[in-house]
């Protein structure tokens, strides 16, 4: 299929094949019909790209704060990775469509093969042939809708949830500022629900529109004697509300909402607008108050309604995005409102670029912009090749394929391949086409792929990483053992004791090379530390300053990410494990007290069969200042310290032996070497019994916080 995208780094937007989004549990695939460009959001995002680096960095100031950041603690080589992973990305536009339904996910009840839909959401309703969007994205549609009229759907539930932030009643007064084409869809909204409306904007081309279509008055933001105008029009009152849908970095919107404003007035903030209004004299004596609304409404930004699909019970919640979206077809299929006005271009799919030339120009007027698509183009999952092969098959070779490429493996994993006549690398799998497409095409990749089959069930594939969300791990660690193939897989290596049971039963079976991605104890200063302790008996701490996760980051969730514990602190416990030489054999964890009831900051205490011992102090309420990892081992005499793997000393009978790096270095590039030297050598780098050993003591350490006390861990 084929998929409109830009580049961040030069601005190039091309419409370019990829494949067919993956469909994942609880989403449906759609073919478009029609998508809206939404000028102001994507035509700020064009421009944006189209800057030199320079105006990159002035229009994203914090976004640099974190690029020193990143530089200050990781150095310039991962600094420039992060960077040129963003630039070079293939960033997809549109987030408003509206198709029909061409297949189902797992678990989707409320939609079958046929159905017209409207769809939402960035990064999933994209100008794009096929799209894949979660339940609580989509909203069903008539047989007989309008679907160029319904790919609105997304900036309609935008401006209808702005509507009700100003929570108005029948009869009162409203005033939009701003009559672009969200301002113009509130104004639809407000006027049919009763409300009368004055519309305000600085071009007189809007406000003529909006005086023959959505409003009571409408006025140019320079007529003279505005604010008598309003008056009088109120009888004195001033509006009861304002909604600002403007963009502008001016202070005036929200100060001239404050001027024609009534008493206690509400002033709801929709557009991208500075909130820093001048106190007096309207905001204080007026009692004023401003108001945020955040996109489509309740739900938005919360992956566990919007990619889970947990819904708000209406009762408690009467308006979520998705019901917001209803509302807005509702009064688009009665033609309550009718929006066929707003649609001043229809451009092809294939003229998608001159759609955008027109929006970054101004060449001419414009208000909506919808792009049709051919629905007649018959499509299906198939692998796109990228760099077509030239390496004739041999069995000494090892060829690699990657299910997942998301941050952190452009970071840290691809760029540490080696260049080897003997890897070939055959494909790569994402939930993005986009993603796969430019993985492939950077890192020499023969084909992407949104198809299982496609990397599973290839015969000339022997090896997978899998780098992908934590709670598919184990799925595709199993699909990839019973399909014969190694294994790389970052850690964790599955969620559940379940899994892990099987999972250890096929290595049993297939006597497989097996790999989880415990990359620190082959960094430098592990190793050296090593060297200087030996095996036997010790005592180690292992503090992590981990940082602030918000709750609803999928991490966080026991079901997606692991948590915390098993989903990072497993990297701690493993580079114990090496550092003694033995099994972890007992844990012992405590939390502190968290109104979030995350267990983030926690202390695990783990023992070992040698008689070792050590602490995982991961904390995660500490300074971003400090840094992030600091390892103590304590044997025999000696003591040594590892910083943030940039800094070790080694304290013994005689001089202190110290050892800094030019920059962090955690082991990957060393990590992976290693791994494929292992593959042409028929052995495990890390002894299944340590990895399988470490994964059920970060479990040991959850049920421990569970109230469970001391847990033992069994063979």
């Amino acid at each position: 299929m084929e998929q409109l995208t830009q580049k961040l780094g030069s601005g190039e937007m091309v419409i370019q094949k990829l494949p067919i989004p993956q469909l994942g549990k609880g989403e449906v695939r759609v073919k478009n019909y029609f998508s809206l460009i939404s000028a102001g959001t994507e035509g700020s995002t064009v421009k944006a790209a189209r800057r030199s680096l320079i105006g990159k960095a002035k229009d994203k100031p914090q976004q640099v704060v974190q690029v020193l950041d990143v530089l200050k603690k990781q150095g310039i080589v991962q600094t420039y990775r992060a960077v040129m992973k963003k630039l070079d990305a293939y960033s997809p536009l549109g987030y408003s469509c509206a198709g029909e339904v061409i297949e189902v996910g797992e678990e989707v009840t409320d939609f079958k093969v046929g159905d017209k839909v409207a769809c939402a959401g960035a990064l999933y309703a994209n100008h794009a042939e096929i799209v894949s969007i979660p339940v609580n994205l989509c909203v069903k549609l008539s047989d007989d809708t309008d679907l160029s009229k319904a790919c609105y759907n997304t900036l309609g539930a935008i401006a209808l949830q702005g509507i009700r932030q100003a929570d108005l009643r029948l009869g009162e007064t409203c005033a939009v500022i701003g009559l672009g084409l969200l301002g113009q869809l509130a104004c639809l909204q407000l006027k049919a629900s009763g409300v009368k409306v004055i519309g305000i904007d600085v071009s007189e081309t809007a406000v003529k529109m909006a005086a023959e279509h959505c409003t009571d008055i409408a006025l140019t933001r320079n007529t003279s004697g505005i604010n008598d105008i309003i008056e009088d029009f109120t009888d004195g009152l001033g509006v009861d509300a304002v909604i600002i849908t403007a963009a502008t970095i001016s202070l005036d919107p929200i100060n001239f909402a404050g001027s024609i404003s009534r008493k206690k007035g509400t002033i709801v903030v929709l557009g991208a607008v500075p909130t820093g209004f001048d106190r007096e004299p309207y905001f204080y004596k007026k009692e004023l108050q401003v108001k945020m609304s955040c996109s489509y409404g309740p739900g938005r930004y919360d992956y566990k309604y919007e990619e889970e699909g947990n819904d708000y019970p209406a009762a408690y919640v009467r308006w979520t995005e998705k019901r917001n979206m209803e509302a807005f077809q509702h009064l688009i299929e009665k033609n309550i409102i009718d929006i066929s006005y707003l649609t001043t271009h229809t451009f092809r799919f294939e003229q998608a670029p001159q759609a955008y030339d027109i929006i970054t120009n101004r060449t001419e007027p414009f208000l909506g912009i919808v792009l049709e698509y051919n629905t007649e183009k018959e499509h299906k999952e198939e692998k796109i090749i990228v760099n077509p092969s030239t390496n004739q098959a041999k069995t000494e070779n090892i060829s690699i394929a990657f299910i997942g490429a998301g941050s952190y493996a452009q970071g840290s994993l691809l760029p540490n391949i080696r260049k080897d006549d003997n890897i070939i690398r055959k494909g790569v799998l994402t939930n993005s086409g986009t993603t796969s497409k430019r993985v492939a095409e950077r890192y020499k990749f023969e084909f992407c792929t949104s198809s299982e089959k496609d990397i599973i069930e290839n015969k000339e594939i022997n090896t997978l990483f899998i780098a992908t969300r934590h709670d598919s791990h184990a799925k595709y660690v199993i699909e990839g053992l019973k399909a014969g193939k190694n294994i790389y897989v970052e850690k964790p290596l599955c969620l559940t004791i379940d899994e892990l049971v099987e999972i250890k039963a096929l290595c049993k079976e297939k006597n497989a090379n097996v790999m989880i991605g415990f990359n620190r104890r082959f960094s430098p200063h592990a190793k050296m530390v090593k060297k200087a302790v030996g095996n036997g008996k010790m005592s180690m701490l292992y503090r992590i300053n981990a940082g602030y996760i918000p709750a609803d980051v999928w991490i966080q969730d026991i079901k997606i990410g692991g948590g915390r514990i098993i989903g990072e602190a497993c990297h701690f416990i493993d580079l114990m494990t090496y550092m003694c030489g033995s099994l972890p054999v007992r844990v012992t964890a405590s939390a502190m007290q968290d109104s979030r009831n995350l267990n983030d900051t926690v202390n695990i205490l783990v023992d070992f069969a040698n008689g070792s011992t050590g602490v995982v102090a991961y904390y995660a309420n500490g300074s971003t200042g400090l840094e992030k990892e600091y390892f103590e081992v304590y044997s025999s005499g000696t003591t040594a310290i590892i910083e943030d793997f940039k800094k070790c000393r080694i304290y013994g009978k005689g001089k202190v032996k110290k050892s800094k790096l030019m920059a962090q270095d955690k082991g990957q590039k060393n990590m992976l070497a290693t791994f494929f030297d292992s593959l042409k050598e028929g052995k495990s780098v890390i002894p299944l019994n340590e990895m399988f050993a470490v994964t059920a003591a970060s479990f040991a350490a959850v049920r421990s916080l569970q109230r469970e006390g001391i847990i033992e861990i069994k063979g």
